[in-house]
């Protein structure tokens, strides 16, 4: 069982997954900017990511010799759009179709083109784009562009597979116009044990979302935004509630009414599991997540036995080594290097999700000899991955007791996104931005404020991160009034370093 946590901060929502008291998963959105017309333009909805936006752009370019398009999308760099990711446009139908057609039988330059952000921009690439959109519901994730039903890889048992996809075929058979004519649809895990009533009502609401996309596309622009996901609290509801879920923690009232009223909508035997988180205390204390966030942001983790593994990341790779420490076994070396290495990989899997690392992963485990405690190994690797989303591919370990891992990059790591590099920071070289460490004060504000409410704060930090404060104050004073935190002041003082500052209740 699962526990779904949401802290609707003044200035960022975060979601926190919890299992068996342990942090699991950890979702961040930032909200400040909400008032700044051009992000509302470029994003479409609050935060800072792009990804599941519907956009009507224009082909900038087609490059033949990379197999790919550039597309303007209304943002400082062009998106990238890969000839599979087109194919659709070559009119290649089907789910199961693997045919990569050229660029140029898809796109052409000057051309408006709708396509959908899979990948967010990450350094100096702009976003990922696919020309096959979807939209997410439920139980269904509808397809405009491609008839046919698919089954999420996460439906195993295979007499629920044929009832499922039975019923998909009856439900597009039995339209009785209501559903978007011609659309395929692709059935989650979340519709296990679900009536053909409840997926026909699932599809039905996706065909109300995909209306005014046709609708905005027939008088817009290109680029312009057609259609955009779920706030994060509603699609936390889509996402992260299902059966396992034993409640759903809210600590912000205009938050709890809007997961209240997405659950009552969409699956209203869920009611039952939200509630209002009103203290005591601060959400995230009852399972110390926040000293646990700031741990992710370090480089080496400590396990139980004494040992650690250590995580560094370059532009290439992200390198992940195991240590012993002071963990011996008495029985041995390899008793020693199994205990640690086990120990280790159930780790390792669970930081990779926490942190949201990408792209090519290489651990570097202790050195074993035997074949099946390489094996067994591998398959806690293997476990630990097993409830992530995203895709990942595990290689076996090499002779030098190296494993590789390619995991699926949508976003930034959450080290790019709190912190930024420092040639000085105690050998780290890495130091929190001034945006991470202005969310910290924020939040010890809203902490101050909850255990001395109606008291006034006065906050001081570092002059820069002062100044980033100051410049967003109407917006962070709002959204702290609506925390509970409606007197508070700031001063900047030379004597605190970027991420030092204190909060302090005044008379």
């Amino acid at each position: 069982m699962k526990d779904v946590l949401i802290n609707a901060g003044a200035a960022e929502i975060r979601v926190a997954i919890v299992e068996g008291g342990r942090l699991q998963e950890l979702f961040l959105e930032r909200t400040l900017g909400l008032e700044d017309s051009d992000v509302k333009k470029k994003n479409g909805r609050s935060g800072h990511s792009l990804i599941g936006n519907i956009i009507l752009g224009r082909v900038q370019r087609v490059l033949p010799g990379m197999q790919a398009a550039f597309v303007d999308i209304g943002m400082d760099r062009a998106g990238f759009l890969g000839a599979r990711e087109a194919r659709c446009l070559a009119d290649l139908p089907g789910f199961d179709d693997e045919r990569a057609p050229k660029i140029g039988d898809c796109v052409h330059e000057g051309e408006e083109i709708i396509v959908q952000v899979v990948k967010d921009p990450i350094g100096e690439k702009g976003a990922r784009l696919s020309a096959n959109v979807t939209i997410p519901g439920r139980l269904l994730v509808m397809v405009p562009n491609q008839p046919g039903i698919a089954l999420s890889r996460r439906i195993e048992d295979e007499a629920e597979r044929a009832r499922l996809l039975a019923l998909g075929e009856q439900m597009v058979a039995e339209t009785n116009g209501t559903l978007v004519p011609g659309a395929g649809y692709i059935v989650r895990s979340a519709a296990i044990g679900a009536s053909l009533a409840d997926m026909r009502e699932d599809a039905e609401r996706l065909a109300e979302a995909w209306r005014p996309v046709m609708a905005k596309w027939q008088r817009a622009k290109a680029p312009a935004v057609l259609y955009h996901d779920l706030d994060p609290v509603e699609r936390t509801m889509r996402d992260e509630v299902d059966a396992q879920t034993r409640r759903v923690l809210i600590d912000d009232r205009p938050a709890f009414e809007a997961a209240l009223a997405y659950i009552r909508r969409t699956m209203p035997d869920a009611e039952r599991k939200l509630e209002l988180f009103e203290g005591p205390g601060m959400l995230f204390d009852l399972y110390d997540i926040e000293d646990e966030i700031e741990q992710l942001t370090r480089p080496r983790i400590p396990l139980k036995s004494g040992g650690w593994i250590t995580i560094e990341g370059t532009e290439a790779l992200s390198a992940i080594d195991v240590n012993s420490g002071s963990y011996t076994a008495a029985t041995g070396l390899e008793e020693t290097s199994l205990a640690v290495n086990l120990e280790a990989a159930d780790e390792i899997g669970r930081q990779i999700i926490l942190r949201g690392i990408g792209g090519l992963i290489v651990v570097d485990f202790i050195h074993l000899n035997d074949p099946e405690n390489i094996a067994r190994v591998l398959d806690t690797l293997k476990a630990s991955l097993a409830r992530d989303r995203t895709p990942a591919q595990i290689l076996p370990m090499s002779e030098f007791g190296l494993v590789e891992i390619t995991r699926k990059r949508l976003r930034d790591p959450l080290i790019k996104l709190m912190t930024e590099c420092c040639r000085s920071c105690e050998a780290t070289g890495r130091k929190h931005t001034r945006e991470a460490v202005a969310l910290d004060i924020i939040r010890r504000v809203e902490r101050e404020a909850r255990a001395a409410p109606g008291k006034a704060v006065h906050v001081r930090a570092a002059p820069d991160v002062v100044e980033w404060i100051t410049a967003r104050e109407n917006e962070i004073r709002a959204g702290l009034a609506r925390r509970g935190a409606p007197r508070v002041s700031f001063e900047a003082r030379d004597e605190f370093a970027r991420e030092g500052f204190d909060a302090a209740i005044t008379a």
